[in-house]
Order: C-alpha cells, then structure tokens, then sequence
C-alpha cells in the first residue's frame, strides 16, 4: 500500500485538504475511545465487498487491537461499494443495525460527490460509539495509525 501521492494511478475520491480533514475526524474521535477507525481506499473491490474489507480489516492488523475494538471504513472508489466493519468486542456492544445506520449517513453524502463529508459523519459517530463502550483509558496508545490507507488496484 502506498500513500495516493505516490502513485501514477491516483485514487481521485479525496484531494489533499480532504484527505487531511478525514485523518483530523479520525483523531478527533479517537481522543476519548480506546478504540481504533481505520479508512482504506482503493479503486477496485476484488469479489464481495464485505469479504474485500474482511482482509484488508486483518492485512491492516485491525485484528488484534488490545480490547478487538477496531472499526475499518472500506471504500471501493471506482466501483461505487463500501463497507464499515467492527471488530468482536464492538460488535458484541452495539446495537442491531448500528452498522447500517452509519452507512446510511454517510450514503447520503457519498450519493452527492461529498465523500469527505460522509467520511467525517461516519467517524464521528463510529467514535461517538466507541467512546461510550470502549472510553479513553489511562494508559491507552494509538494501536493503529490514523492515516488513510490507499491502495491502488
């Protein structure tokens, strides 16, 4: 994985104000949780979306947070397909159709080319979430880095 700066082919979705203004919602969130939102973005989603995220969500070690309070955000620019998915230990806490409520909010920004926007909706209420679970602890670390993945496929 390379940051979308590097590559020839550029995943277009995020400029680079946009790109800073999704890292700053996920450090913003993650200030008062102990848990993780990770954003990936590449171009293609090879086969099911949910499967697709299901790897990168292990490839990017979402996994094997301390407390398996991890939240992946997966979007597959040029195939118009996401998926959000949560770790075990969130999954357990949240309720019914949490997940699709989410998408749902941020849909509604995706279908109108605001893809930053439905970015920062969807991490500010998946940490608003997590902050109510998963609340910042004394000795907690940033298990995860707060970048974007890119990949370009």
């Amino acid at each position: 994985m390379q940051k979308r700066n590097n590559m020839s082919n550029a995943i277009t979705i995020l400029n680079r104000e946009e790109d800073r203004r999704v890292v700053e919602a996920i450090k913003q969130a993650e200030l008062n949780t102990s848990g993780e939102i990770k954003v990936h973005i590449e171009n293609h989603c090879r086969g099911d979306v949910e499967e697709r995220s299901l790897v990168v969500f292990n490839r990017l070690k979402l996994n094997e947070t301390k407390l398996h309070n991890g939240v992946l955000i997966y979007l597959a620019a040029r195939d118009h397909k996401f998926a959000i998915l949560g770790d075990e230990g969130i999954n357990k806490v949240v309720e019914d159709g949490f997940w699709n409520d989410v998408k749902d909010l941020m849909m509604n920004h995706f279908k109108e080319g605001r893809f930053a926007d439905g970015l920062e909706q969807g991490i500010q209420r998946c940490g608003e979430k997590l902050k109510n679970y998963f609340p910042c602890q004394s000795d907690n670390t940033n298990e995860i880095p707060d970048d974007i993945s890119y990949e370009n496929n």
